[in-house]
């Protein structure tokens, strides 16, 4: 019996007991929903398999003492199949214990779903637009967009595993200064001049350059001929690179496509793939940014001042106003993420019905101006737009931070990540903490093949049970035969519980946003998962003891030898926490391999 089951029952209780009359005060209409009644793993095992405090929320609902609407539930339960024992603790808790054939049921659950268990469908007919990464297209993909790349990816599958139907998004912002500020980079590297004080550095800069040029050469174009501007120095002889010019526009035009091609490339590389590649340069092309405005405008939250446009943002709680179109005819920042929401929500294939935006920790101050827009549109923050923040990371070699590239300069990119540790330890480290906290990523500990390295602890546990199916298969051990009843030491039940919790656990990630919980079960799974491998056996050890001949011998592997009944049930529980662990580690994009 599951853990939602043993809910569902409670649930079922409750109302048997105000039916009857027996619940004192309690009506119907005060009964929780059933995924409210918590069904949780007692810390100390000596309390049972499921404990509930079921009884200690309804019981001021109820008019009476805890322990006494426990005892009530206690007696119910106690009748149910399944069910060995019932016990009131404490104040009121309710500590359960199933049967063995009950608790070892979860085992033919999993294998009969294979990948699809715990998968659900109560995000279904919701269509979840998750943008992330975003990075600007003036350098390849850093460190801080390498994580939200792990993050919002394992996102996207754990929302799917709840049945939500994700886009996965990428926003390019093509428009605006950060692409001038690249082409002026470009240009000085080609003539082999100091990089702009406002410029991008790194020795990407002058591949791209190069590569800008040599594609000219090609079409028939010197590009290095073109009319260049000089924009001289500043007051300390820094050059501050050329004006507007021909020249720079033909560096931009040939080199903005290449950075997109080349954090495609990384992105696939990485597992990622994206529904959606959106062009910041596409809303003004297309007017939509004029039409937000106009939306805007006719709810009544835009006004003139000072020869400005503004979006009276304080109306929906933020601290300021913003200005939207500056007082010299351009277009501020802001003006773009207003019609890019509103593209989101209303374009014509999969508009969102939550737009889910993945931004850095230089980010936080935003919120405020988001969260407006959002009401201002009629919508309500925090449901149909969700702003999730992520915080630093710092890559670690030697109890040293990592900050040198070679290629972009003082950054870590991803390719230097994945160059140094691998795809699989890449993402993993990196979605396997809250995004809301900083997070170290070691390099010498997730290259290591030992159990302090998590990747490796949870894929060996993988490799492991691989290796369990393939010495049964030479001993001629199948589930034929097979008895789960018999799935009944402490040992089996640890393994049995940590499977029965996984559909909540998944769930419960989708819900909070929280890709991490996955990777903290399967680490949680691998540990139970080592531990029984280490004292049950589903194949009879081979002799150990070098001394031991003839009856004593052959007493030492009868006691090795679990009966074939028991062996056949184990090697099912061997292969259900098999399918979980690789059903989890591809949720965050990560190799179950079969071998290590």
């Amino acid at each position: 019996m599951s853990p939602e089951a043993l809910s569902e029952l409670i649930f079922n209780i409750a109302n048997t007991l105000v039916s009857e009359g027996k619940a004192g005060t309690l009506t119907a209409d005060l009964i929780p929903p059933q995924a409210k009644f918590a069904v949780m793993r007692p810390k100390d095992r000596a309390h049972g398999d499921w404990a509930s405090n079921a009884a200690m929320q309804l019981a001021k609902k109820a008019g009476m003492k805890p322990r006494d609407l426990a005892e009530l539930f206690a007696a119910e339960l106690t009748n149910a199949d399944g069910i060995k024992s019932v016990e009131v603790a404490g104040p009121g808790f309710i500590n359960i214990t199933l049967d063995s054939a009950s608790a070892a049921a979860v085992v033919d659950t999993v294998l009969e779903a294979g990948s699809d268990y715990g998968k659900n469908d109560h995000l279904s007919g919701k269509t979840l637009n998750l943008e992330f990464v975003s990075a600007n297209p003036t350098g390849p993909i850093h460190i801080g967009g390498t994580r939200w790349a792990a993050v919002g990816d394992s996102m996207a599958r754990v929302l799917e595993a709840n049945g939500a139907k994700v886009v996965r998004e990428y926003y390019f912002n093509d428009h605006g200064e950060q692409i001038n500020r690249f082409a002026k980079s470009l240009v000085a590297a080609a003539h082999g001049e100091e990089t702009p004080i406002d410029g991008y550095k790194g020795a990407y800069i002058d591949e791209i350059a190069k590569r800008v040029i040599d594609e000219a050469n090609a079409d028939g174009v010197d590009v290095l001929s073109l009319p260049r501007v000089d924009g001289g120095a500043d007051q300390d002889g820094n050059p501050l690179g050329e004006g507007d010019s021909e020249q720079r526009e033909e560096f931009r035009k040939r080199a903005v496509p290449m950075m997109f091609d080349e954090i495609q490339r990384s992105m696939k590389n990485f597992r990622v793939n994206f529904d959606v590649w959106f062009h910041e340069n596409s809303l003004y092309s297309d007017g939509e940014v004029d039409q937000a405005i106009a939306d805007l405008r006719a709810r009544g939250d835009i006004y003139e001042k000072d020869g400005a446009t503004w979006f009276e943002s304080t109306k929906h709680g933020d601290d300021k106003d913003r200005v939207i179109i500056k007082s010299d005819g351009n277009y501020a920042y802001f003006a773009a993420d207003i019609a890019y929401y509103r593209n989101k929500r209303h374009r014509e294939t999969n508009p969102a019905d939550v737009a889910i935006y993945m931004l850095g920790a230089d980010h936080h101050g935003y919120i405020g101006r988001m969260m407006a827009m959002c009401e201002a549109f009629g919508d309500k923050p925090g449901e149909n737009m969700q702003i999730l923040i992520g915080q630093l990371v710092n890559v670690m070699k030697d109890g040293k931070a990592v900050r040198m590239s070679k290629r972009a300069g003082n950054v870590v990119t991803i390719d230097d990540l994945t160059d140094a540790i691998g795809v699989d330890a890449s993402r993993y480290s990196l979605a396997r903490t809250d995004y809301n906290s900083p997070v170290d990523i070691d390099l010498n500990l997730l290259s290591s093949h030992s159990n302090e390295n998590p990747v490796y602890y949870v894929q060996y546990a993988h490799a492991r049970s691989c290796n369990v199916d393939r010495n049964a298969a030479a001993a001629g051990i199948t589930y034929e035969g097979a008895d789960v009843s018999l799935l009944d030491t402490t040992a089996d039940g640890e393994v049995l519980a940590a499977l029965a919790q996984w559909p909540a656990l998944l769930r419960e990630a989708g819900d909070l946003r929280a890709p991490h919980r996955v990777a903290h079960y399967l680490e949680d799974l691998a540990a139970t998962y080592h531990k029984w491998y280490n004292v049950e056996r589903v194949v009879p050890m081979e002799l150990t003891d070098p001394e031991a001949r003839g009856e004593q011998a052959d007493a030492i592997r009868i006691a090795k030898a679990p009966e074939p009944a028991r062996a056949a049930a184990r090697l099912k529980l061997n292969d259900a926490v098999q399918t979980v662990i690789a059903e989890g580690l591809d949720l965050l994009g990560v190799t179950a391999p079969d071998k290590m």
